[in-house]
């Protein structure tokens, strides 16, 4: 009551928003796998996905054929959508994500309901996540990926060595190489003495 009041001047001036605000799903098509478990979540039942069956050949000689799931069609009624983001945490891949965009009125209610190429485009405008905390454990994956890693360099650089010792000539087996004379030199000086 103290304060003036401000009128917002939308949509001459976007507003402000917050930097994890709810404003449409969006979909990271290569992360789905048509598991399924975003539209069994969802209360309001408003995701539609279809798939087939491909098979994959085998990726080694003598290895067995796999089928995988394809995606055909994921589309997601936001005329029923309540945007409570069950289906954003059951997925385990990363395939959804809230997009800030709010923008996407229609003159039909039909027309609300968006298919996987819409919700890809609203990928792009999805927030980076915050970084994390400085004094943070560091994330399970990377140390196991970094773990691997430094074997797999230890590893090569043993290997390395190894090759470079294989390499050289052994010298030091021979008794007409030690004091660094050669075997022509050590016989000249038999010879004179």
């Amino acid at each position: 009551m103290t304060r003036k009041s401000h009128t917002a001047q939308y949509p001459d001036v976007q507003p402000h928003l917050p930097p994890r605000s709810r404003g449409v799903i969006a979909l990271f098509e290569e992360n789905c796998t048509v598991c399924m478990l975003c539209a069994r979540e969802c209360p309001d039942w408003c995701i539609y996905i279809d798939s087939h069956k491909e098979t994959v050949p085998a990726a080694t000689p003598g290895g067995r054929e796999r089928s995988r799931n394809v995606l055909d069609r994921f589309a997601i009624d936001f005329a029923l959508c309540m945007y409570c983001g069950i289906c954003i945490e059951v997925c385990p891949f990363d395939a959804l994500f809230w997009s800030p965009e709010f923008e996407y009125a229609e003159e039909d209610i039909r027309d609300l309901t968006h298919e996987r190429d819409r919700l890809r485009d609203w990928m792009w405008t999805v927030p980076a996540p915050p970084a994390l905390d400085a004094a943070a454990e560091e994330p399970k994956e990377l140390g196991a990926a970094r773990k691997a890693a430094d074997k797999l360099a230890a590893a090569e650089q043993a290997a390395r060595e190894q090759a470079e010792a294989d390499a050289a000539p052994d010298r030091s087996t021979d008794p007409a190489t030690e004091n660094g004379q050669q075997p022509d030199d050590r016989q000249q000086q038999e010879g004179e003495s």
